[in-house]
């Protein structure tokens, strides 16, 4: 919790369930900062009247911070203080009787806020806030969920399930004066004018940075290693300053994925490293209802892992791990969207039409929907009035992504019209308060890639935070995300490589071979696997719904859906973010617990 330095905020610490709180103060001795935090991902400095805390992964010696502090006279300082933290954490400042609040710029670190009793208190914790007021779940929000899952889209994606609790964008300050709080913008993107090379060196730059000095303070340091390039590219910068790292991956079930090989290869470079590979008959099931864990801010709407992802949690903590590196965001930074080619056709016309003809022939994207996205983008309000007003419609299969989204928000078809009536609803709104990322096409798309995976990455660091292991996402540090955007997208997105800006920039580090990939693992066989294997035990969940309680669905459209043969994935993926839906409001609906004298405090996400 984050407290204004005023009488009656302090007075507000009385209503808060935490039964042991740990407390850092405001100069004034007033409570700033309430809550649970393990203590090696806090650091707090103080010069004069100014103290700043940060909290999460940032790298930075306290010795460093009170230097930065020390230039802090008003909060609009703490702009150029932000700039130059490492990593990927919260910042709060108390300057003077100002306070400001903010996350990342990913965001994998949030801010949420609300008012009681007349005063703004904020958190990093929705569903906290929600249990402070006796907040009701938002239907809107909810549903729109059902509809879209993890590619539904910022700034939709970032609104609170909760009704009455706001969601600080992630470009955004929330500064109070007084107990009055107010949302002021603090970053924007940099341009992006650097050529594939250059900024490779950037990126590089920016990467072994983030990697090195992550040492905890007890314990070891792992990675995952899927034999992907994202994941293989942290376990070599990593072994250069842990020779005796331990890395993990999970075997899949589908033989025709190479990962294995290229995760092979990778293991005999890395021999000082300790390789741990998990069989698959040492798993939990895709899908294992029983072993999903729930959070309560929000759904978790990649659920089918989530059972796999807390069993190698466990495993990792048995060996000691307490801080492992994993190449999510990867995929989000380093394989631009589309949408670059509009704002190319207007600057480089015949490079443009170039890649339209090999993503074209690479790709078979439909010629009609890639000629209309390359010559009529459109705006951001239309993209979303074009989603309310084409729920139920087929989108072609092979139609890019080129305009201001990336996935369209489909209508399932177990979903009732009461249902279908709240997803246009809150897409309407939101056409009339959506902003672009970025000026730049290209640009908007990638930060809308990040901020839509990010929420989801959050809630999975809690999984490893449960058993003491904090989770690191390299990629998702500020400077790694700077160090992309600032090159050209059309550098990067050469549709006959395979991610070259990573390659480029990890040349040298990771064995050719390696770097020269051009395949990407697939999972289509777990995922039926997993379905067949859980399918009773989802249809029973279903039978006694809380959505469908609540009007959102119809269970006996579900249940013949799920019965039925399925030509693809596609009906694999909707049923996940269904099931983060329903067991999520199974658990909002559930009285709030209260904390016991002797819990344990929870790690910091």
């Amino acid at each position: 919790m984050i407290l204004p330095d005023t009488t009656a905020a302090a007075v507000m610490r009385t209503r808060m369930s935490f039964a042991s709180p740990q407390v850092v103060s405001h100069v004034s001795g007033r409570p700033w900062l309430v809550g649970s935090w393990s203590d090696d991902r806090i650091t707090v400095a103080t010069a004069g009247p100014v103290r700043v805390a940060v909290i999460g992964d940032c790298p930075i010696s306290q010795e460093r911070l009170t230097e930065l502090t020390a230039a802090v006279t008003t909060v609009a300082d703490v702009d150029k203080l932000a700039s130059a933290l490492p990593g990927s954490a919260h910042l709060m400042a108390s300057v003077d009787g100002q306070v400001r609040a903010q996350g990342s710029i990913s965001g994998l670190s949030r801010i949420f806020y609300t008012r009681i009793d007349g005063v703004h208190v904020a958190s990093d914790r929705a569903h906290v806030l929600a249990e402070m007021v006796g907040a009701v779940v938002d239907e809107q929000s909810l549903a729109v969920r059902l509809a879209s899952g993890l590619a539904l889209a910022p700034p939709l994606s970032e609104r609170c399930l909760w009704a009455g609790i706001s969601s600080l964008a992630p470009e955004r300050c929330l500064v109070w004066t007084r107990d009055q709080a107010d949302e002021k913008v603090w970053w924007n993107p940099p341009a992006p004018h650097l050529s594939l090379r250059d900024g490779a060196a950037g990126v590089r730059e920016a990467l072994t940075g983030a990697v090195q000095d992550r040492a905890p303070a007890q314990g070891r340091v792992s990675a995952d290693l899927s034999g992907g390039m994202d994941s293989t590219s942290l376990c070599f910068l990593a072994a250069r300053h842990t020779p005796a790292l331990l890395t993990l991956r999970w075997a899949e079930a589908d033989a025709a994925n190479d990962d294995a090989d290229f995760a092979g290869q990778a293991i005999q470079a890395l021999d000082r490293a300790e390789h741990l590979v998990v069989a698959q008959r040492e798993l939990p099931s895709i899908f294992d209802t029983e072993s999903i864990p729930v959070d309560a801010e929000q759904p978790m709407l990649t659920m089918r892992a989530a059972a796999r992802l807390r069993h190698n949690a466990q495993l990792l903590a048995q060996r000691g791990s307490r801080r492992h590196l994993a190449g999510h965001g990867g995929d989000e930074l380093f394989q631009p969207s589309p949408g670059y080619l509009a704002p190319l056709l207007r600057h480089h016309p015949v490079l443009a039409l170039r890649r339209l003809r090999q993503n074209r022939a690479l790709k078979r994207w439909s010629l009609r929907p890639a000629l209309t996205g390359l010559l009529r983008p459109g705006t951001v309000a239309g993209w979303w009035h074009d989603q309310a007003d084409n729920l139920h419609t087929v989108r072609p299969q092979r139609a890019p992504a080129m305009g201001w989204g990336l996935h369209a928000v489909q209508a399932q078809s177990w979903m009732t019209p009461a249902g279908v009536d709240l997803i246009r609803q809150a897409l309407r709104l939101t056409a009339h308060q959506a902003q672009p990322l970025s000026d730049d096409l290209g640009q908007h798309q990638t930060l809308l890639a990040v901020r839509t995976t990010a929420a989801h990455y959050r809630l999975m660091a809690r999984i490893y935070a449960d058993v003491g292991v904090n989770l690191d996402l390299p990629y998702y540090d500020q400077r790694v995300l700077e160090a992309v955007l600032r090159v050209r997208p059309h550098e990067h997105a050469d549709p006959r490589r395979y991610k070259p800006l990573l390659a480029e920039a990890m040349r040298g580090i990771v064995p050719p071979a390696i770097l020269g990939r051009a395949t990407k693992g697939e999972f289509g066989l777990d995922l039926r696997q997993g379905l067949a294997d859980n399918l009773p035990s989802i249809l029973n969940l279903f039978a006694d719904s809380a959505l469908a309680q609540r009007g959102l669905i119809d269970a006996d459209t579900l249940r013949n859906r799920l019965l039925a043969p399925q030509r693809d994935l596609s009906m694999v993926f909707a049923l996940e973010a269904l099931l983060g839906c329903e067991l999520w409001l199974r658990t909002a609906a559930r009285p709030a617990r209260q904390p016991r004298e002797h819990d344990a405090p929870a790690p910091a996400p």
